[in-house]
């Protein structure tokens, strides 16, 4: 949908907005600069705060299909990570689940299972179909990683705050 905004902005720079400055030099009116906005950066009313924590760390509460999940911001995770705990809270039945994907974390090699979660939604920030794996040990905490990262318009941090806009 981003890239579909982008290249109709893109079709009315080149080819509207030339024809408009045609038409007023024509007119011998001069011509005044204007910007061409796309409605998803004219409007960020998808904007969820995530406070920094004493830790140094971002945490925060995400809904995930129902669920109230507690997730780590972690921009250097691939993907969301979900420990096994969470995993049957949620209802996803890691009993079942095939642990076929080795991942390499920073305390060495574990397991994981690859799911798709329905949705995950912080405040009002909502992303559907984010792709996660749930590691059947060596995770203390679930991750929030850049497949849900990386669905977003834009995420900054300012200061002791994440912004994340959709």
């Amino acid at each position: 949908m981003v890239a579909a905004a982008a290249m109709i902005t893109m079709v009315i720079a080149v080819f509207v907005v030339p024809k408009l400055q045609d038409r007023q030099e024509a007119a011998d009116v001069p011509t005044v600069a204007t910007a061409v906005v796309t409605p998803r950066q004219a409007s960020f009313d998808n904007a969820a705060i995530i406070d920094r924590e004493p830790d140094g760390h971002y945490w925060t509460r995400a809904d995930v299909d129902g669920t109230a999940v507690k997730f780590m911001v972690d921009t250097g995770a691939s993907t969301v990570a979900i420990t096994f705990r969470d995993a049957q809270r949620i209802g996803l039945n890691p009993e079942e689940l095939d642990f076929k994907w080795e991942i390499r974390t920073a305390g060495g090699i574990v397991h994981g299972a690859a799911v798709t979660l329905d949705k995950i939604r912080i405040g009002r920030v909502e992303v559907d179909n984010v792709e996660a794996m749930v590691l059947r040990d060596g995770l203390e905490q679930s991750l929030l990683g850049m497949t849900f990262l990386g669905e977003l318009y834009s995420y900054e941090f300012r200061k002791s705050q994440l912004v994340i806009r959709q």
